[in-house]
């Protein structure tokens, strides 16, 4: 049977798209807070990429273990050395592509530069995913000077999640509590978006018999998104008449001006923490562009990209190293603001799982290889520097499982992993 591109399936006035199926084609997803025990703590997980690479000299420990020696980088966030786990020779099998790796950050889909490729589901995702509505908000997908196309959020069908890029928007999207009507007419909306297949059944069902079988199981994964869909507006419901959390800071500004970097990251990463603090969300990740951007630091004078390929240029290396230890020290303002929140007989910061690194070991010469990554928090036991074979990598997908068994997701699998992170305690 051949279907036209624009096919829909159609009942009691009602219209609805369908995927691209072979059809349409030519032939050719808390310790506790109670003293007893009785009501767990939740585990939270925040995620930040950026994407240029970071130099590794400045940053990978020269001694392993526990009692290894601070890097410049590590160095400023020496308070929670006890609290962090540095990993080198770590990568992701069969993902390659140089920039193009920034896709695959959190989901270790192979080849993220090939032609055909297609993404898979990224950690944050898959967390948000098994966590469920136990918060207002699934997830928080943000970034910071991202172009449309970039991002490292993804569905469970490969689908790229709409990034957030103002933290006034969030904001307002936390705290700020509709009149009656204003929630009435949302929820309005929401019952409208809701059992779309219960109108079309009789047209899918008559599709369902006249298509080939790839296709019928194409169309029952697109069903069972729909029906997925429609759950979280039903839930989305509930959570629109519940009130909504005090906020305890005034609201942010949006900060316009690309080369504000730091500035952007820091109020980027205050929502992180207003959404952890609040428990609006558990999930929350971070993708940092910093590829055209010249910087509003001192001492930096030229865009981010072209300083990566420095040739061992002095003034380009410089540079460099005030943008990133910059963030660094921005990284380890919110880990201060984490460890200063409490919960219970916690820091925030031991309930909050956050992962920070790049797509690329080294960004002057492309290679994704001996990426720079770095766990802090989360009530780990942490490793200190723990380092694998520089040729040979240790596949970082097992500290994917990890984090998800810490979040309290029963999963042996993510990805390309092959068991959990070696040398990092639950």
């Amino acid at each position: 049977m051949r279907l036209p591109r624009r096919a829909l399936l159609r009942g009691a006035g009602i219209a609805m798209a369908l995927p691209l199926l072979d059809a349409m084609v030519p032939t050719f997803r808390r310790s506790s807070l109670a003293e007893d025990g009785s009501q767990p703590a939740p585990r939270r997980m925040l995620a930040i990429q950026t994407n240029m690479g970071i130099l590794s000299q400045h940053f990978f420990p020269q001694t392993t273990g526990t009692e290894f020696e601070l890097s410049p980088y590590l160095e400023l966030l020496k308070d929670f050395k006890n609290r962090m786990t540095v990993f080198s020779g770590v990568s992701h099998p069969d993902v390659d592509g140089a920039h193009e790796a920034e896709r695959s950050f959190l989901s270790a889909a192979p080849h993220p530069g090939s032609a055909g490729f297609k993404n898979s589901i990224s950690l944050d995702q898959f967390a948000a995913e098994h966590l469920g509505p136990t918060t207002r908000f699934p997830a928080f997908v943000l970034d910071v000077n991202a172009e449309s196309t970039q991002g490292m959020s993804f569905s469970r069908s490969g689908v790229k999640i709409p990034s957030e890029k103002s933290p006034a928007k969030l904001y307002a999207q936390m705290f700020l509590q509709g009149n009656a009507n204003e929630i009435e007419a949302r929820i309005a909306d929401l019952q409208r978006g809701r059992s779309s297949l219960d109108f079309v059944s009789h047209d899918a069902k008559r599709l369902a018999n006249q298509v080939g079988a790839s296709d019928r199981e194409r169309l029952d994964q697109y069903y069972s998104a729909v029906r997925e869909y429609e759950r979280q507006l039903e839930l989305g419901q509930e959570w629109e008449r519940k009130p909504k959390p005090t906020a305890t800071e005034p609201a942010p500004t949006d900060i316009s001006e690309n080369k504000k970097l730091v500035d952007k990251i820091r109020l980027m990463l205050q929502i992180a923490r207003l959404a952890f603090e609040s428990d609006s969300t558990r999930v929350v990740s971070l993708f940092i562009n910093t590829f055209s951007i010249v910087a509003d630091l001192p001492g930096v004078k030229d865009e981010t990209h072209s300083i990566t390929h420095h040739g061992g240029r002095k003034e380009a290396l410089d540079q460099l190293f005030i943008i990133e230890s910059a963030q660094f020290r921005v990284l380890s303002e919110f880990l201060a603001e984490l460890e200063r929140a409490k919960e219970g007989n916690e820091s925030l910061l031991d309930r909050t799982m956050v992962l920070y690194g790049a797509p690329m070991g080294n960004a002057a010469s492309h290679d994704n290889k001996n990426l720079p990554m770095l766990l802090v928090g989360g009530g780990f036991k942490h490793g200190g520097h723990l380092a694998f074979d520089a040729q040979r990598n240790y596949p970082l997908p097992n500290l994917y499982v990890s984090m998800l068994q810490k979040m309290g997701i029963s999963t042996d699998k993510f990805a390309t992993s092959t068991g959990t992170m070696r040398g990092l305690e639950l």
